[in-house]
């Protein structure tokens, strides 16, 4: 006698979980988290108005801690386990990304605030277009046109002077330093950049003022170069140990490949290396660039101060923008005697403010936080441009 068996039902075989049998688990929309906020503000609204102290910084912050302890509970309860877990570590995630930007925001507004209003002033952009020529006491005139050039010229000096030496330097570390006595030279390299990398930047400028003193034997000398130069002791290191990380990155199957056509390694390093790298050393060099665009002590004692526009890196004082932020806040409050005072240069007359230095000094600082924003901008534009394209 024959017997028939009946197959068994393959979802028989799955686990529980996946049949919905233990735990039936579904992922609420991403709104519900919304809700909870809600319901924590209110929460802490009401907590903070029993204690007598309702403040904007003590409700978001009691908030934050109840909505962990309410948004995990709801979702305990409504989704299970698994999403009670990605929820509470979605919201501490979020949280350690809202504390990191407090400052950054705050720092923005507290500028933009005090500083804008010296920028578009009466005569828009004039502050940008007229130095300190003539300018004394509590004028309420002067712009920084000379900063911005000063900031410019020798920012750029620095940087023609970094990044040669930081990019070759990167290329033998990462293309010849591979065995041998190179390799032993290549660590000597990587171990004295790295010293350098912690080099306070009153230390690079007390060495270029030190160096063009010795070759020009004049103690009071004072030239645009000499920024430039003290500035490029703090380039280097960040250009070379930048620039070799982003060398790494490249794939050493496409070094292989071009040697297996018979390409030379110098031209695989131009044709191949640096043109697949170039978005990576782009940002290198703007990382470097705004690295020390904002210093201060070197340029004190490199270029000093001066209250008229001079491009001549090779001749003469002059003023950068952080120099002149320094200078004009250590002022202080100005003195009016007056509440009217003449340019002796332009013989033009200007209201006095006890306020002027301050005001110059944030607009100043605003102009700097701008010319950073364009090179990032700059930088952004010449990856998206140049950097090898995946697709087609």
């Amino acid at each position: 006698m024959s017997t028939s068996t009946v197959p068994a039902d393959p979802r028989s075989a799955q686990p529980a979980l996946l049949t919905g049998t233990a735990t039936a688990e579904r992922h609420l929309p991403a709104y519900h988290l919304l809700l909870t906020a809600a319901a924590a503000a209110l929460l802490a609204v009401l907590v903070l108005a029993l204690i007598g102290t309702v403040t904007v910084g003590g409700v978001v912050f009691l908030g934050y801690l109840l909505h962990l302890g309410i948004g995990y509970t709801y979702s305990r309860v409504r989704e299970g386990r698994r999403w009670a877990k990605d929820r509470f570590v979605t919201l501490l995630v979020y949280g350690a990304f809202a504390v990191a930007m407090i400052p950054l925001v705050s720092l923005m507004w507290e500028v933009l605030s005090r500083g804008i209003g010296r920028i578009i002033g009466p005569v828009p952009l004039q502050f940008w277009t007229t130095d300190m020529a003539g300018v004394i006491g509590g004028m309420d005139s002067g712009g920084i046109l000379h900063a911005i050039w000063g900031t410019v010229l020798i920012t750029l000096g620095a940087t023609l002077i970094s990044v040669p030496i930081g990019l070759f330097t990167a290329i033998f570390l990462v293309e010849y330093a591979r065995s041998g006595v190179l390799r032993v030279l290549g660590r000597g390299i990587t171990f004295l950049v790295d010293v350098m990398t912690g080099i306070p930047s009153i230390v690079a400028g007390l060495f270029g003022l030190a160096l063009f003193i010795t070759i020009t034997n004049d103690p009071g000398i004072r030239i645009g170069l000499m920024g430039s130069v003290a500035l490029s002791v703090l380039m280097i290191p960040t250009v070379v140990r930048s620039s070799e990380e982003m060398l790494r990155l490249v794939p050493l199957e496409l070094r292989e490949a071009a040697y297996g056509l018979g390409v030379p390694k110098w031209l695989t390093i131009i044709k191949v290396v640096l043109r697949t790298s170039i978005a990576g050393l782009t940002t290198a060099v703007t990382l470097a660039v705004a690295r020390v665009i904002g210093e201060t002590a070197p340029l004190l004692l490199t270029v000093g101060t001066v209250l008229t526009v001079n491009t001549d890196m090779f001749d003469g004082r002059m003023q950068t923008l952080p120099t002149f932020i320094n200078t004009q806040y250590r002022n202080g409050n100005a003195v009016c005697n007056s509440e009217v005072m003449t340019n002796p240069i332009t013989q033009i007359q200007h209201a006095c403010s006890t306020t002027v230095n301050y005001d110059r000094a944030w607009a100043a600082a605003l102009t700097l936080i701008l010319l950073v924003m364009l090179l990032n901008v700059f930088a952004r534009l010449v990856s998206h441009y140049f950097s090898p394209k995946i697709g087609r």
